[in-house]
């Protein structure tokens, strides 16, 4: 004779089953969501511009150490103010040199995908140049531990040559057009000359349920964009390579990004 017992509980332990499913975490749909509700920031600058060099020191990074970076899906574009000649030829604003090392960032961040490597060495790379050591940039990858060939192989070829030309054209298809680097997008929307207040543009556009606990202590962006644009059409373009002095380095807050060495 059959035991009917287990056909009375097979209810029960289905509904067990279910209730337990429903709360175990989906990481693939919460991933998914997260990753949606990300706000596009992307950097157009050149390697050499103080202004750019001291923006991604001072303030870019600052987004790793305040858990900002996990609402954002930050793009790096290294190519700035250069121009392409009708022979395919790219001239950097700041010279050779500045065009090499837009090259090697370009490189590096073709060679590691992962932003939290390649936005590393460029961190490294750019605070040589505010410290006007950009010739020893090649350091970075001791610093690191991250092996040479990949980038090495890139800018001595034409792969670097022909990410430089894509980043161009990326830059060239900006609506509206930079005028200026560094030239920082938020969600679409150029921040002009308000670019160093970039947090509270994040905040106010991200759309996720749970704001990075940074987002609590910001306002909404202090000045409208309209008015930065109105505002005598001046604009710049970086000028000559004059880098920060030493009154302007008191005046910034600083944030260094820990790197494996004494240079911080």
């Amino acid at each position: 004779m059959i035991d009917p017992r287990p056909l009375f509980l097979m209810p029960i332990v289905l509904v067990v089953v279910l209730a337990a499913a429903a709360l175990l975490p989906l990481p693939a749909a919460a991933a998914e969501e997260a990753a949606a509700a990300k706000v596009s920031l992307e950097l157009y600058y050149e390697s050499l511009c103080p202004y750019c060099s001291r923006f991604m020191v001072n303030r870019l990074a600052g987004i790793f150490e305040d858990g900002l970076i996990d609402a954002v899906d930050l793009r790096l574009v290294p190519y700035g103010n250069a121009r392409v000649g009708s022979n395919g030829d790219i001239s950097c604003q700041h010279g050779p040199y500045e065009c090499l090392l837009n090259t090697v960032e370009a490189c590096a961040i073709d060679a590691w995908p992962d932003l939290d490597v390649h936005f590393r060495f460029i961190y490294c790379v750019e605070d040589l140049v505010v410290k006007r050591q950009y010739k020893s940039w090649d350091s970075c990858f001791q610093k690191l531990g991250l092996d040479p060939k990949p980038v090495t192989e890139c800018y001595k070829n034409e792969k670097g040559h022909k990410l430089e030309l894509k980043y161009a054209n990326q830059t060239d298809a900006l609506v509206p057009p930079h005028r200026y680097v560094p030239w920082v997008v938020v969600d679409g929307q150029p921040l002009l000359e308000d670019y160093e207040n970039f947090e509270a543009y994040i905040c106010k556009a991200y759309k996720g349920t749970s704001p990075p606990k940074v987002c609590e202590g910001l306002v909404h962006p202090p000045m409208a964009l309209e008015t930065v644009a109105a505002r005598n059409g001046v604009t710049y373009n970086s000028g000559g390579i004059k880098l920060a002095t030493a009154e302007d380095e008191r005046r910034d807050s600083k944030i260094k990004m820990r790197l494996p060495d004494d240079d911080n």
